[in-house]
């Protein structure tokens, strides 16, 4: 997607665009330059840096180690169907994997009904929570963490796939242990990513929705598998990341369910800011809570690997919508900071809301 199709912007994109008053810069190793090639020299146009992108992809698939081949087919088995005030939520199951059943809900506005313009659609990923996709698609919880329905009445077609953590076990080791046996050498982070890009494959596939115009969302556990969905799958047109925390010592991406141990060592030759430059130029914005509490796990010093990724993006020319808002009320989804991510993806998905 060029950014020149896309006019229109938030009214605040400037705010979010431009670095914090002060950038803490603690916790943080040198990163490396996403322009410069393994011999040194620096990526200088475009074309180039679509030719490095394909390196720099190609070392994170290396390091997440492989999966197989996505299911071909999109079909589904619905559960339970409801009708809710302004919303239709079914209760899906699909295959992950082949052979590997997951569910999901499926979340349409109900107003779709009325018209046969397709809408956009959203992959709304859940938090790490043991309602798993029972909290984010409206049917128990808090309402800041219901984003699948809030976002459904909004207008968006909407899939909350469940996180392989939660699938068939009781505890996480328990589901990594199964994923490594069917997988060696795979990083859980990967499984992660596939299982997001199957919930892609069956949203995308809904004849309501239009394929061109797929977002992805998500809080902590969902909002560091919105970064690597939006860096690794060219489908989603735009995304919000809350609360993922982005840098590696900003939360726990070392467990053996994301990363692993491996990214402590200050040799390791990776790190999130390279996902960042990876989603240009497709509209990406970074949720943040810190202020003076360190619950948070994103906040100011989430600018400097945003900053690290910015020359990627302005090799495309014109604005570069790669943001940080810093709602600074910790752990959490404010109402002001679901305002925002609404707003972003209805504005770049090009949401147009009939009665």
């Amino acid at each position: 997607m060029d950014s020149k199709e896309m006019p229109v912007d938030v009214a605040w994109l400037d705010s979010v665009t431009r670095a914090p008053a002060r950038v803490p810069r603690d916790k943080l190793r040198p990163l490396a330059g996403v322009l410069l090639r393994e011999n040194a020299d620096p990526v200088k146009t475009r074309r180039e840096w679509i030719r490095h992108r394909q390196t720099l992809r190609a070392a994170w698939m290396r390091f997440l180690g492989p999966m197989p081949e996505r299911p071909i087919s999109a079909d589904f088995e619905v559960l339970r169907d409801e009708k809710l005030t302004g919303v239709r939520r079914q209760l899906i199951r699909y295959e992950a994997e082949a052979g590997q059943p997951v569910e999901a809900y499926l979340l349409f506005p109900r107003t779709a009904a009325r018209t046969t313009r397709p809408r956009p659609g959203i992959v709304a990923l859940h938090q790490t929570t043991g309602d798993t996709i029972e909290q984010i698609a409206g049917v128990k919880g808090p309402l800041m963490q219901q984003i699948g329905l809030q976002l459904a009445r909004r207008g968006f077609v909407v899939i909350c796939p469940r996180n392989y953590l939660w699938q068939n076990v009781t505890k996480y080791l328990e589901a990594v242990d199964k994923f490594r046996r069917r997988h060696p050498g795979t990083l859980g982070m990967h499984k992660m990513l596939y299982d997001s890009q199957r919930a892609v494959d069956i949203l995308a596939a809904l004849p309501g929705v239009d394929a061109d115009r797929i977002g992805a969302t998500g809080h902590s556990l969902g909002g560091k598998e919105t970064l690597y969905l939006a860096a690794f799958d060219e489908r989603i047109a735009a995304a919000v990341a809350s609360e993922g925390g982005v840098g590696f010592r900003f939360t726990n991406w070392n467990a053996p369910w994301y990363l692993g141990k491996g990214i402590d060592k200050d040799t390791f030759p990776l790190n999130h800011h390279q996902l960042l430059a990876l989603a240009a130029p497709r509209p990406f914005l970074v949720l943040a809570g810190e202020n003076s509490s360190p619950s948070a796990s994103d906040g100011d010093r989430t600018w400097p690997l945003v900053e690290a990724a910015l020359p990627a993006w302005r090799l495309y020319g014109g604005r570069s919508r790669l943001g940080l808002f810093n709602h600074r009320q910790g752990h959490s989804i404010p109402p002001i900071a679901f305002s925002r991510l609404h707003e972003w993806l209805a504005t770049y998905l090009r949401l147009k809301v009939t009665g």
